[in-house]
């Protein structure tokens, strides 16, 4: 089965974290969210989640991709983390997919996985980073290899079924896709 951690910082931007795992769910997918901290963690718009593990307990565990949700603070929690900069270069390394949605590339570039490659984010974020060597794109989702980036709420379903399609295929894709009651692509 195939598995994917969602670090969950204070600050995370809500609609993507719940978009998140809730279409990665329903493709079977096992998805594990890992809070930066203990207990409950309250995104940047209030709304409060607990995460099935706390970080720590998980580091050792192989996944197959990670995915980091947006939003501030959550996002330069993300980037600023040691464990999940340790995380993210350990699975690149290894060939996982690294992902990341709204303000959250930040973290990527912090872990050196944007050098060279297409990427995308919430207008301006990788901007302010001058990345020399990113091709910064306005496209709702990019995938470069093995990095996948979106731009943020407003893209998060998008996001969330092509890491679906990445896993398991397009057909699965299109299964969650038409259960949703969306115009299949």
């Amino acid at each position: 089965m195939a598995s994917v951690l969602i670090p969950l910082a204070p600050g995370f931007e809500d609609l993507e974290a719940v978009t998140l795992s809730d279409l990665l769910r329903r493709a079977g997918i096992e998805v594990v969210v890992a809070g930066l901290q203990r207990g409950l963690i309250q995104g940047s718009r209030g709304i409060r989640i607990e995460p099935d593990a706390y970080l720590d307990d998980v580091l050792t565990r192989e996944f197959d991709l990670i995915a980091l949700p947006g939003g501030l603070p959550g996002a330069e929690h993300l980037r600023d983390d040691a464990r999940v900069q340790a995380l993210l270069k350990r699975m690149a390394a290894t060939g996982c997919y690294t992902t990341a949605i709204c303000a959250a590339p930040m973290a990527l570039a912090q872990a050196g996985l944007l050098d060279g490659k297409q990427a995308t984010a919430y207008p301006g974020v990788l901007d302010q980073l001058k990345l020399p060597n990113t091709r910064v794109l306005k496209d709702a989702v990019v995938v470069d290899g093995k990095v996948v980036t979106s731009q943020g709420p407003g893209t998060a379903m998008d996001f969330a079924l092509t890491l679906i399609e990445l896993l398991k295929g397009h057909a699965m894709r299109h299964q969650v896709e038409a259960g949703l009651v969306r115009p299949v692509h």
